[in-house]
């Protein structure tokens, strides 16, 4: 588990699928990241089996659930995700849209750097951003991430900007 001043990180379990189908069908996420087109707990939970748990037993990391302190309230995810076509790891962040605008994102994110930093003892890692999701790219630059190059990802027809930062010196 990971603690900052407001928050508390800690992996997924299935009892979080609510969380993950909220987020799925975010518009925000939609637009930005896109559709998964995951529409019930059920396909939730297949989903995180899929996709978060492997990367824990595979690589260690991935996402964690996004809570407030005391309250233990879900506000979104955060975490290190792995990409078969990218060479980095990459930092990802979904807050729910009722909690936006509050510097959750920003500090969830500044967790996850200095665990990847500290405890995983990772060099180097990227965001992958829609080039048209002003507010991700502000919070990227404000972590120190610096784009890099715009790339396609498999089987998408738009191109995404991939910001990047060292973790070492």
């Amino acid at each position: 588990m990971l603690e900052t001043e407001r928050l508390q990180l800690r992996w997924l379990t299935l009892a979080d699928a609510d969380l993950m189908l909220a987020v799925w069908n975010d518009p925000a996420f939609i637009r930005y990241v896109g559709d998964r087109g995951i529409r019930t707990l059920e396909a939730a939970r297949t989903a995180m089996e899929q996709g978060a748990f492997h990367l824990y037993e595979t690589y260690g990391y991935g996402p964690f659930r996004v809570a407030l302190q005391g309250s233990d309230t879900a506000i979104g995810v955060c975490g290190l995700f792995r990409r078969e076509n990218l060479d980095e790891p990459d930092i990802g962040y979904a807050v729910l849209p009722r909690h936006c605008g509050r510097g959750y994102g920003y500090e969830a994110c500044r967790a996850v750097i200095e665990h990847a930093r500290s405890d995983l003892g990772l060099t180097s890692l990227i965001a992958i951003i829609a080039p048209d999701n002003d507010a991700s790219i502000g919070l990227v630059r404000k972590l120190g991430l610096r784009f890099e190059r715009m790339h396609r990802m498999p089987d998408d027809a738009d191109e995404v900007c991939i910001y990047g930062m060292r973790l070492i010196g």
